[in-house]
């Protein structure tokens, strides 16, 4: 006898095709999420596929066009098409939060295992700074950074990175003074480990498992921290297409061309929303908690 979905749904799933429909069915925010940044990762990889023009082709005689089956999204001031330069501003922000995290992960990480490994004075002058550093927004933390460095994408991962050295730093301490007592720990030891090898074989990957998952949250804060620096003035100079730069020039002409500003301002929003639904969704697996 044919049963329906409903009711195939409803008993436990023998194989996969079926477990991925009901996933899907009930968790379509996240499916949606799953998409949207894939295709942002085509996006980066090759934008020539998805945009119709140049992003960088100017024409004084296409400027300020609203949305049209010709041009999608319209075109900005300078007569380029708006869709073209979203598509190829995917790159630049994506690299900008992936390498923003991966420096404040990387250093969060080492100064985590030297505090939670070291001897309690040093912890607790890592710690005192660290809550220095805390006190500061992760904005205003960078803006200060990006003072001294100058403008440009390389100085702007390294001042987003440096803002999240701390928050990533105390996570790795707590992680690392749990793990540290663990039993197998101590079996290690008594097994005659060195404790090189103690650490990089299991305080490590223990300790780094869970900040790691909390970080693919974080590429979404580092995405929206590029932005804004972008938009004020210290992100790639123009006419390179990016994301906080064209909101920036498109407030200019709010009144007359909307859609200048609307449309960068919802791709960021959609891409940090898509990244933090799926960091949650590790996050939420990793504690074990059911579908």
């Amino acid at each position: 006898m044919t049963q329906s979905i409903e009711t195939l749904l409803a008993r436990p799933a023998t194989g996969r095709p079926l477990r991925l429909v009901g996933w899907a069915r009930l968790r379509p925010g996240l499916l949606l999420a799953g998409v949207f940044v894939a295709l942002l990762l085509l996006a980066a990889l090759v934008p020539q596929w998805l945009a119709p023009f140049d992003p960088l082709d100017a024409s004084a005689r296409q400027a300020f066009r609203p949305p049209s089956h010709v041009h999608w999204l319209g075109t900005d001031e300078n007569g380029r098409d708006v869709l073209s330069r979203l598509i190829h501003g995917v790159r630049a922000s994506l690299f900008m939060g992936l390498a923003a995290t991966a420096l404040a992960l990387a250093w969060g990480t080492l100064l985590g295992l030297t505090a939670g490994l070291g001897p309690r004075w040093l912890d607790g002058a890592l710690m005192r700074g660290i809550d220095v550093l805390l006190s500061f927004p992760d904005l205003l933390l960078a803006l200060v950074i990006i003072t001294f460095f100058g403008q440009g994408t390389a100085n702007l991962i390294l001042a987003v990175g440096i803002a999240g050295v701390p928050r990533y730093a105390r996570l790795v301490r707590a992680q690392t003074l749990t793990v540290r007592n663990a039993g197998y720990i101590e079996s290690a030891v008594t097994l005659g480990q060195s404790q090189l090898a103690v650490v990089l074989r299991h305080i490590l990957p223990n300790a780094f498992k869970p900040v790691l998952i909390l970080a693919t949250i974080g590429i979404g804060g580092a995405i929206t921290a590029g932005a804004a620096l972008s938009f004020l003035g210290f992100g790639a100079p123009p006419p390179a297409p990016e994301w906080g730069s064209m909101l920036a020039i498109g407030r200019s002409f709010l009144a007359n061309a909307p859609w200048l500003v609307a449309w960068p301002a919802l791709i960021i929003t959609l891409t940090v929303v898509s990244i933090s639904a799926i960091g949650r969704e590790l996050l939420r697996r990793s504690e074990g908690k059911p579908l």
